[in-house]
């Protein structure tokens, strides 16, 4: 339930409750296989993991995958379509859902995939979510103006050869960002957009493995 009316999520549960809770931002694909997939890599490091349907708005349920050219279409015309302010409003309601959970121990963080990377610095900025995780966010730049109200401890995993995110504008969103002591930047030289995408043209195992322990790291320390 949102104050605008009532999202799908898929959501995973770990073995001991109650426990951390998490939410996973989708990529533009919405929640398919991956994302299930990375729901379950959480909860079984011990987080509720709930995956909300961040396109409820615009087309409820939809579930796309890279490999199919239509899928891409629909996906881009969903994208660029999205209202980022109301992605944030629905998120902080995700999170006041999660945390009054009795499985959840109150302690919420977010990790985003592409425009959930973005959703992510911006619950950061204007947000007192616990923590938040962004995997090759997109268009982080057209915001940065707000990497001055960024006040919650944040990651960004920066592919060095993204395809979505030019070298000048990993540029610029270190020298912005790395100032700031809550900031923590690592970066994946050989890795290309979506390098954790499971089943993805682009996946890379060992980008995705090293990334993933970060971001357990991460959240074991500012959700314990």
């Amino acid at each position: 339930p949102l104050r605008d009316g009532v999202m799908g999520a898929h959501v995973a549960f770990p073995e001991r409750t109650p426990a951390p809770a998490i939410i996973a931002i989708m990529e533009i694909w919405g929640v398919n296989d991956t994302m299930r997939r990375h729901a379950q890599e959480f909860a079984e490091a011990g987080f509720v993991c709930l995956v909300p349907d961040l396109f409820w708005r615009q087309e409820p349920g939809v579930e796309l995958s890279d490999s199919n050219p239509e899928h891409g279409r629909k996906a881009f015309d969903l994208y660029y379509d999205f209202d980022y302010d109301l992605g944030v409003r629905d998120m902080v309601d995700t999170w006041k859902y999660l945390a009054a959970l009795p499985e959840c121990n109150r302690k919420v963080g977010a990790v985003g995939y592409c425009l959930g990377g973005k959703l992510c610095y911006l619950m950061c900025c204007r947000t007192d979510i616990d923590c938040a995780v962004a995997y090759y966010g997109t268009y982080i730049e057209h915001r940065i103006r707000e990497v001055k109200n960024l006040h919650r401890p944040f990651v960004l995993h920066m592919a060095m050869k993204d395809r979505w995110v030019q070298a000048e504008v990993n540029d610029l969103l270190e020298r912005r960002l790395a100032p700031n002591p809550l900031v923590s930047i690592h970066k994946y030289p050989g890795a290309d957009h979506a390098f954790a995408r499971h089943g993805g043209r682009t996946y890379s195992k060992p980008e995705a493995d090293r990334a993933l322990g970060l971001t357990i790291d991460f959240f074991r320390r500012h959700l314990a």
